[in-house]
């Protein structure tokens, strides 16, 4: 028996494959580009390595996927984890007849001006949401003609401070937090001259520390596994710089936190499987940012696995085989293990990655520090202000998240990506 991944996050390949192992199946990963995978592929233990076969398909073609799928031998299950591939994988998964999630469901949560509008609706939210730019790849869209106009739109109907976005947009790409009209104009005219993934959508500014909600959900139960902190970069890039989990709230504002979570998720018609919740923490209370339906990224699974005491992935190929995930229930809570922190290391200008500086003394650090590579000498490092310009994470242990925090700041401290800028040859 078989549980195929349509593609996965950067990290977590290794643990899925040992939960998928350890449910007696074995884990076919279908991937356009297996050098994402490259860390975990490098670091995979022998149970991992003896269930996993990798496909290599483009994945970017459904019709190609759903051959390569049909190939797969007694297939059980499909994971679908990432954010790009979720509504194909949603699809997919209901074309086969395998376990999965509406499809409908599944394309309003890649929806945020959607669901911005129905969290406003149902007065989960303080701010309702905007279109600017109805179809990017029109261009005789009347939204693209004036920015003037689309300007005074935003004024008159969201006001400032505001945010510009991508309506489907990944990795803090095409985000754009405006103050006053000079930003807003800037922003629109930048805006104009980007390719996205949805569409352009104004919503208002929340202010306040910004964190996600790591949850798992069986039919319309969920289950709030802890909080993450979340560290952004200063206005006006938008990338994360760092995190740690869980983070220790006061028992009636985790409560609070709880039924709030549980309200929007339910609202926005995620109930089942894991799902990464990003909000801000205003003086007001809590405000959405976005909902991820998986697993948080970068690191959050493995600060998951490490505080519960346990391959929190087997939830995922529970969820994959349709029946309800163990972690659901279970009496270990994100106590259980260490506390964790990471951080994000950015090149300080664009060019050539030809390495890091720094990494042989992590060892010196407490906390015992691990790298994390995301990019390999020789790329191209053309994005600074978003995670695409994230070249490694660094990661330590403590017994509480503030403690990790510090000690994974001071150890990320010591690393220094090494770019030759393109003047230099």
């Amino acid at each position: 028996m078989t549980i195929a991944a349509l593609e996965a996050l950067t990290f977590g390949l290794g643990r899925l494959a040992e939960a998928a192992g350890g449910a007696g199946h074995r884990l076919c990963l279908l991937t356009g580009d297996r050098a994402v995978y490259r860390h975990e592929l490098a670091h995979l233990t022998p149970e991992a390595l003896a269930v996993l076969d990798i496909v290599d398909v483009d994945t970017f073609d459904e019709s190609a996927c759903a051959a390569a799928l049909a190939a797969v031998p007694d297939l059980r299950g499909l994971v679908n984890s990432t954010d790009t591939w979720s509504v194909p994988g949603a699809d997919l998964a209901a074309k086969l007849g395998l376990p999965g999630p509406d499809p409908a469901a599944v394309r309003l949560l890649r929806d945020k001006s959607r669901v911005r509008a129905l969290l406003h609706e149902h007065g989960l939210s303080r701010g309702g949401a905007l279109t600017v730019r109805a179809d990017p790849a029109d261009p005789s869209d009347p939204a693209r003609a004036s920015t003037a106009s689309a300007a005074a739109e935003i004024l008159r109907e969201i006001g400032l401070p505001a945010v510009l976005k991508d309506s489907a947009g990944t990795s803090s790409r095409n985000v754009w937090p405006v103050r006053d009209e000079e930003q807003l104009h800037a922003a629109l005219a930048e805006a104009a001259q980007r390719a996205f993934a949805g569409r352009l959508f104004a919503e208002p500014f929340f202010s306040g520390p910004v964190y996600s909600a790591e949850t798992l959900s069986w039919e319309g139960e969920t289950r709030l596994l802890g909080i993450l902190s979340r560290q952004m970069s200063p206005e006006p890039s938008v990338r994360e710089e760092a995190a740690a989990f869980p983070v220790a709230f006061p028992d009636p504002e985790l409560g609070l936190l709880q039924d709030w979570v549980g309200r929007v998720l339910a609202t926005a018609g995620h109930d089942t499987g894991f799902a990464h919740v990003e909000f801000v923490l205003t003086a007001e209370g809590p405000e959405l940012v976005e909902i991820n339906r998986r697993i948080g990224g970068a690191l959050v699974g493995e600060a998951l696995c490490r505080a519960f005491g346990t391959n929190v992935y087997e939830a995922m190929v529970d969820t994959a085989l349709g029946r309800r995930p163990a972690l659901l229930d279970s009496p270990a809570d994100a106590s259980s293990g260490p506390a964790t922190g990471f951080v994000l290391v950015y090149p300080d200008r664009r060019g050539t990655l030809t390495g890091w500086t720094g990494l042989d003394a992590l060892s010196a650090f407490p906390g015992s520090p691990e790298w994390y590579p995301t990019a390999v000498p020789g790329r191209r490092v053309e994005h600074l202000a978003d995670q695409r310009g994230c070249t490694g994470i660094v990661l330590a242990e403590a017994a509480t998240a503030e403690l990790a925090l510090h000690r994974a700041l001071s150890a990320a401290g010591s690393v220094r990506p090494v770019v030759a800028a393109d003047d230099e040859g």
